[in-house]
């Protein structure tokens, strides 16, 4: 990392909840929250947003979610956020060859129609988000109600938040995903 993070007991006792969840679910605290965490308001900003983006009631599948966040994480070069992101995929049910497929999402007939648009536009904020075309926003609307795009764009949005900030602060993957590189 091109900044070290203080050790998780160090940081403030309001955090400590946080930090006991992640050893709870992951096993270790995230190297990327032990960095938020040196400013604990902006840790405390990003993990609630973070929990109303990725809720039990949201209107976008479990699924969906993750293959946004993983595809987002591949576009921005997120080692960190593809690893863990890839593991809640596969946790979701999502097979093995779904998760190596989808840096060519376009070339597989593993993804539904409703998947390739939300990937479709995932690719298109995250790489050029002022020219989105109107004929995106219909296909959109063909698969997903007003309230759900809302949710996919901020999920996009905050998934470009956080893994440009790991990546520009060289987080590396913490090894919770094991599947090897594909070919090419």
């Amino acid at each position: 990392m091109r900044i070290s993070p203080k050790p998780a007991d160090t940081y403030p006792w309001y955090l400590q909840p946080f930090f006991w969840n992640q050893r709870r679910k992951y096993g270790a605290v995230l190297g990327s929250a032990r960095l938020w965490a040196r400013t604990p308001k902006v840790f405390l900003g990003v993990a609630f947003l973070y929990g109303m983006i990725d809720r039990r009631n949201s209107p976008l599948p479990p699924v969906l979610r993750s293959l946004i966040t993983v595809r987002v994480s591949q576009l921005n070069g997120c080692r960190f956020c593809v690893d863990i992101n890839s593991a809640t995929l596969l946790k979701r049910g999502v097979a093995v060859g779904k998760v190596e497929a989808l840096d060519a999402w376009q070339q597989s007939d593993l993804f539904s129609e409703s998947e390739r648009v939300a990937l479709e536009y995932a690719e298109a904020v995250t790489l050029r988000s002022e020219a989105i075309e109107e004929r995106l926003m219909e296909r959109l609307k063909e698969h997903f109600e007003d309230d759900a795009i809302i949710e996919l764009t901020a999920l996009i949005a905050f998934q470009n938040l956080s893994s440009k900030f790991n990546s520009a602060l060289g987080v590396p993957p913490q090894g919770f995903c094991r599947i090897p590189p594909r070919e090419k």
